[in-house]
């Protein structure tokens, strides 16, 4: 069994803590969208999209690329919204749909551009597993040997292990094909940040619980665990309207999101442990918006039971 990790500030392996330690930076992300769409919405696999996806397909708090803007002004565009927070670089963040679902050519010039800004220090691209051919693949290596010294993540949405639920999500894969986009990228090695949903209709804990194992068996360096969100226009705030489920309260969030933790590899950097909708076009939970509050009291829990990241792995 691993060994208790020993954190600095907070009971888990945070971003902030790990981004100082690797590259001794504070950085934030930089929210882009490169003019990608998705194989759910074009109708490769749906035409629906994923049950929970907004309008933008996740995009909601990146830089618009309209009217004509390109990656480099977007960027810049970025860093002039974040200005007010004291930064050593940024990381450039393919955020809206699924941001490896083009020609090879396409994603490395979009790539190599975000690459290529003077204070990007590295990009993070968020796909799908099923969308990471070799062609892709071969880009990825291209841009990391382009630039040395940067740094490519790929986040992929994985949300559930549970057939079931990834059936109802919409999600469009099978789980062995998560299985072996993990382990192709660590054989080229790029980090990969594994999206996990907390709160997803019909699952338990347990269920939840299986999930992060599953996630503890793959060679991933980064989690987002997300409390599920309604967003206006979605097929699931038809569900929700319909009173088919309820969303997670503060209480039972924190209380399922601590269970996670402490069944989490303690290597793995935890990336988000709440996030939030946009609140023209959140439903619920309303209760969300308040972040601060939400982190305090994970904290302040997480030091009333004694707990911290990896604690149920490690042999009493």
């Amino acid at each position: 069994m691993p060994l208790k990790h020993t954190f600095r500030e907070k009971p888990y392996y945070d971003l902030t803590s790990y981004l100082e330690e690797t590259y001794h930076k504070k950085l934030y992300k930089a929210a882009i969208d490169g003019g990608f769409t998705c194989p759910v919405r074009d109708g490769a696999i749906d035409t629906r999209g994923c049950i929970f996806c907004s309008a933008k397909g996740s995009g909601d708090f990146a830089v618009s690329r309209f009217p004509d803007k390109t990656v480099t002004m977007q960027i810049d565009e970025a860093i002039a919204r974040l200005s007010a927070k004291p930064a050593d670089g940024y990381i450039a963040y393919f955020q809206s749909f699924t941001n490896t679902y083009a020609a090879p050519e396409v994603c490395r010039a979009l790539y190599l551009e975000a690459l290529s800004h003077e204070a990007v220090c590295g990009i993070s691209i968020a796909t799908r597993p099923d969308c990471l051919p070799d062609e892709i693949m071969d880009v990825l290596s291209q841009c990391h040997l382009a630039y040395p010294d940067k740094f490519i993540w790929i986040e992929l949405g994985l949300q559930t292990m549970h057939s079931k639920t990834a059936a109802y999500i919409r999600r469009g894969y099978d789980l062995s094909v998560m299985t072996q986009a993990c382990r192709k990228l660590s054989s080229i090695d790029i980090p990969v940040i594994v999206h996990i949903i907390i709160g997803l209709p019909g699952e338990s804990q347990q269920m939840l619980l299986e999930t992060i194992d599953y996630v503890n068996s793959l060679p991933v360096s980064g989690i987002k665990l997300q409390l599920l969100h309604v967003l206006q226009g979605t097929d699931l705030a038809k569900d929700y309207m319909a009173g088919t489920f309820e969303v997670l309260s503060q209480e039972t969030y924190l209380d399922l999101l601590i269970s996670c933790i402490e069944h989490l590899r303690s290597d793995i950097v935890i990336h988000r442990v709440t996030g939030d909708g946009p609140k023209d076009i959140t439903i619920a939970p309303t209760w969300s918006f308040h972040k601060r509050a939400v982190l305090n009291a994970l904290h302040k829990e997480m030091k009333r039971r004694g707990s911290y990241q990896g604690k149920a792995l490690i042999c009493p």
